[in-house]
């Protein structure tokens, strides 16, 4: 990834992504910020609303602006000041979600831009807009994401001493306890 810096955009460049939304995403989110309303989570509540099912959280929707923003345009390195939202259709479990971005203001001077955001579900109808405020890196940023290989093979080398040292634990509280146990026994 490679961030942009203000003397790179202009009105019209835009962004996106798009991503299947499953229920362990939206279980997992509703973990991470508690939000337990139980529209989200319960299909036997959420069967008695207007929506008929659950339904993901505004905001979960919303985090996938910030992801374009933070990894597409402007990119890494970019700050996110402010955001608008306007949420307009419920999205659901299997909803395929298409986030945009699109640079409208550019202001140099002040190293800010004003972005349009929309996100869209897989018939092409708007589920969320807003504007946002964005103030890109000063600097180009090129970010390479660590891969998840080389720390999984340094977990798999740490591994045997991990049960070593569980090991080492359990013979210590064995010990400890017959040890415990003979000096009660002592007159």
């Amino acid at each position: 990834m490679i961030g942009k810096t203000i003397g790179e955009l202009q009105p019209g460049d835009h962004a996106e992504l798009s991503r299947r939304v499953e229920a362990a995403d939206i279980s997992e989110f509703v973990s991470a910020v508690g939000d337990h309303n139980p529209i989200h989570s319960d299909a036997e509540f959420a069967a008695g609303t207007a929506f008929r099912e659950p339904i993901a959280p505004g905001v979960f929707t919303a985090g996938m602006i910030s992801a374009v923003i933070g990894t597409r345009l402007p990119g890494p390195g970019a700050i996110y000041l402010s955001q608008s939202l306007k949420f307009i259709r419920p999205v659901k479990v299997g909803d395929t979600i298409t986030a945009r971005v699109e640079v409208l203001e550019v202001i140099p001077a002040r190293n800010r831009i004003r972005l349009a955001t929309v996100c869209s579900n897989q018939q092409g109808e708007e589920v969320l807009s807003g504007e946002a405020w964005v103030m890109p890196s000063p600097t180009v940023v090129r970010y390479e994401r660590a891969s998840a290989r080389p720390a999984r093979a340094a977990a798999l080398l740490l591994q045997p001493w991990v049960w070593a040292g569980q090991a080492l634990t359990l013979w210590s509280a064995l010990g400890a306890s017959l040890l415990a146990a003979g000096l009660r026994r002592r007159p």
